[in-house]
């Protein structure tokens, strides 16, 4: 049995993975036992919490609030078809082997796995490899789909195309954003699923929750929240059963199960200002833990009040693709127009 201190834990894990997630204050763990089993030496704590996991507490705790939060949401009924959305990253294996573990109680749901491949030069091949191997050890069907099969341009091709035209003002991640969300959709209906499962942590809600205030578009967190409204035929009802799972505990779970996931950064990932809100909330936490919960929670709270002053989002046809959109052509078909027209 592998008996480590939370502190050697966490520095065993790659170092993209401590930048992205932040410090954790480890001290209180060493020689202390098990808070919840009272049995063996605790190698995590948890400290919005003041809890004391040892290694096997702590992964029973990831399963056992995954599960909550599904049923919490009401995100899944007993005989869905799921389609689980993995990248290759810590985030998303780690939700795809919950979701399998889940998924053995209810006989009538079935589970397969889907990708994105957007076609970034040295990243996403070994993603792919990554996802694929999770997929085959789990006995999970993989389906793949890829952004030159669906769009005709890898991301590397639409980057290198706006960056000779020097006067866009949207970044890689924009791009990459609308694109891959279209994608999702459109391999989740095509594999026949009614939920699509992304694997949405703690952080990345914080994050877009900030994010749409410094936009100027606060309303939008009425449509960005764990369970999406069915309000489209065509739209795959989506889930983020993570949605309350701080995005360090999530990579600690994959290091403590020996999950193999890609570590490897985006090489657009910087550019964008999602990197600035993730750096400011980390520090944030470091010195108020609990802090992205209380962010979280009060947007919960809001939620209703907002939607009551909101009108609900129509959803139309695009024209030029046909599939849903809130205007009359889909924000990826405008996209792609504008660098077709700029080529």
């Amino acid at each position: 049995m592998l008996n480590l201190s939370g502190e050697a834990i966490f520095l065993k894990l790659p170092k993209i993975v401590l930048e992205r997630t932040g410090k954790v204050k480890l001290s209180a763990v060493n020689g202390m036992m098990c808070t919840v089993c009272k049995r063996k030496e605790a190698f995590f704590f948890r400290s919005y919490s003041g809890e004391k996991l040892c290694k096997k507490c702590f992964t029973q705790s990831i399963e056992n609030k995954t599960r909550a939060t599904i049923a919490k949401y009401k995100m899944l009924d007993f005989n869905n078809k799921i389609a689980v959305a993995v990248s290759g990253g810590k985030d998303s294996v780690s939700l795809l082997h919950v979701m399998v573990k889940i998924e053995r109680d209810y006989p009538k749901a079935s589970l397969v796995a889907v990708s994105v491949d957007e076609g970034i030069r040295g990243y996403r091949d070994e993603a792919m490899k990554i996802a694929e191997e999770n997929c085959r050890k789990l006995g999970v069907e993989h389906h793949i789909i890829s952004f030159k099969e669906l769009y005709g341009f890898t991301l590397d091709e639409i980057v290198d195309n706006i960056k000779k035209k020097g006067t866009n003002e949207l970044t890689p991640c924009a791009y990459c954003g609308v694109l891959r969300r279209k994608a999702l959709n459109v391999i989740a209906r095509k594999v026949g699923a009614n939920r699509l499962a992304t694997a949405h942590t703690l952080d990345d809600e914080a994050q877009t929750i900030l994010l749409n205030m410094l936009h100027g578009d606060a309303l939008r967190i009425t449509r960005e929240k764990p369970v999406t409204d069915e309000n489209n035929p065509k739209l795959v009802r989506r889930v983020k059963p993570f949605c309350m799972i701080p995005e360090k505990e999530t990579a600690l779970y994959a290091y403590a199960k020996k999950i193999e996931f890609q570590s490897v950064p985006c090489p657009y990932a910087s550019e964008a200002m999602r990197n600035d809100v993730r750096l400011f909330l980390n520090r944030m936490e470091e010195k108020h833990a609990g802090i992205k919960y209380t962010l979280f929670n009060t947007v919960e709270k809001m939620r209703q009040t907002l939607e009551k002053a909101t009108q609900p989002e129509k959803i139309k046809k695009c024209l030029l693709c046909g599939e849903p959109a809130a205007q009359t052509v889909c924000k990826a078909c405008e996209m792609l127009q504008a660098i077709k027209t700029e080529r």
